[in-house]
């Protein structure tokens, strides 16, 4: 096993093509819990093990989100991770992350996005993964490094009403509003 990196709760390990990630007894009760739930909607990396104070995952390779991005201009991406986000808010589970998720998003070779590190991840009957991700697509960070053309009042309006009712309607306009940003 080979030392990969170390967060703020913990380590993980490469063995093989698989990952290895050492926490505390309840981080690896929570996020093992999450990533099988998850990994029954093709969300997350493939579970494939778990102990008391470890679990063991597929290793994704590929890029960070926005890396990507910038290299290889397409919607798809968005679109994939914007869905994951709308699968998990159905799920009524919250991420955390998504506001900010540049080392949370990696794009496999095979162009799939595939969304890791649920340890914070939480049940709630008011998630907000579709609205956490639509300010990391707006920030300045994201939309200027990819000349996107936001129009912050009209994603706000959007947002709110999605966070009042998150019916598929309120989240296809969102899907649709940063196609067109995306251009």
């Amino acid at each position: 096993m080979e030392f990969f990196s170390k967060g703020k709760h913990g380590k993980v390990y490469i063995d093989g093509n698989m990952a290895v990630k050492e926490t505390l007894p309840r981080r690896v009760k929570n996020e093992t819990f999450w990533i099988k739930e998850l990994n029954r909607h093709g969300i997350g990396p493939k579970l494939v093990e778990v102990n008391k104070n470890n679990f063991k995952y597929e290793f994704i390779k590929g890029e960070f989100i926005l890396q990507y991005l910038i290299k290889n201009r397409e919607w798809k991406i968005i679109e994939d991770v914007l869905r994951q986000c709308r699968q998990m808010d159905k799920l009524k589970m919250n991420k955390l992350e998504m506001h900010n998720p540049y080392k949370h998003i990696i794009v496999t070779e095979k162009k799939k996005p595939i969304l890791i590190d649920f340890e914070r991840a939480y049940r709630t009957e008011n998630p907000k993964n579709v609205t956490q991700f639509s300010q990391y697509l707006a920030s300045k960070n994201f939309a200027q490094t990819l000349n996107m053309k936001i129009s912050r009042k009209e994603l706000i309006s959007l947002t709110k009403k999605y966070k009042e009712n998150k019916t598929d309607k309120n989240f296809n306009e969102i899907a649709k509003f940063f196609r067109k940003s995306f251009g």
